[in-house]
C-alpha cells in the first residue's frame, strides 16, 4: 500500500492541532475583547454623572448665605446635553470647589419652581452664577465649553463682570410648570358661586 500524500503535506494530526491551537487563540481575544470592552464601559459609567454632582453639590440654602459665590445649574437626569457636560462640569467644580458653591437643581423636582419661575428656566442645562451675596449676575444656557465655563467662574471669583455672561448653546426643551393662581375656581365647587 502506498501513501498518496505528498511529503511536505501537513498530516491529519497536525491538521487539527492548528486547528485547535487557532480555535483557542481566537477564544483567548475574544475574552480579552470582551474583558476590556466590559471594563471600559464600567469605567466611562463610573466617571461623572448627575447624581454623583448632585450628591456633592452644595445645598441652595448653604449656598446663597455662606459668603462664596455660586454656580447654579438646573438639570434633569434624562436631559442629554447635561449627561454630556457632566464629566467638564465635575472637572470644574475640583477646579474651584474651594472657592465656589456648586448647586444642582433637579428641574423634575417641583420644590425648585419658584427658582425655575424667578431666573426664567426654559432649557436645560441653565446655569446661573450667583454673587458672593446670592445676587444674580449671569445665566448661560445649554452645552457651554469648559473654557466658557472657567472664564466666567474666574470673573465671578475675582468680582468682574463675566465674559460670557449670556452665552447659550445646545440645550434640552423643558418648560416649568405653571404655579396655580388664587383666581381659579375652587374643583370642588363645580362652578357654583357662593353671593353673599
Amino acid at each position: 500500500m502506498t501513501n498518496n500524500t505528498p511529503a511536505n503535506s501537513p498530516t491529519q494530526t497536525e491538521i487539527t492541532t492548528g486547528t485547535r491551537v487557532r480555535n483557542f487563540l481566537i477564544a483567548i481575544v475574544a475574552i480579552a475583547l470582551g474583558a476590556a470592552l466590559f471594563l471600559g464601559l464600567r469605567t466611562e459609567t463610573t466617571s461623572a454623572s448627575l447624581s454623583k454632582l448632585s450628591e456633592a453639590a452644595t445645598p441652595l440654602e448653604v449656598a446663597v448665605s455662606n459668603g462664596k459665590p455660586s454656580l447654579v445649574e438646573f438639570y434633569a437626569d434624562w436631559c442629554a446635553v447635561c449627561q454630556k457636560m457632566a464629566p467638564d462640569i465635575a472637572q470644574i467644580e475640583q477646579q474651584y470647589a474651594d472657592k465656589v458653591n456648586f448647586v444642582m437643581l433637579n428641574v423634575d423636582n417641583t420644590k425648585w419652581l419658584p427658582e425655575m419661575l424667578k431666573y426664567r428656566v426654559d432649557g436645560i442645562p441653565h446655569f446661573v452664577f450667583l454673587s458672593k451675596d446670592g445676587e444674580s449676575l449671569a445665566q448661560t444656557i445649554g452645552d457651554q465649553p469648559r473654557a466658557v465655563m472657567s472664564s466666567n467662574l474666574d470673573a465671578l471669583i475675582a468680582g468682574d463682570s463675566l465674559p460670557y455672561a449670556q452665552a447659550s448653546g445646545q440645550v434640552s426643551k423643558f418648560s416649568a410648570p405653571v404655579a396655580p393662581t388664587a383666581t381659579q375656581d375652587d374643583p370642588r365647587s363645580h362652578g357654583s358661586q357662593v353671593v353673599d
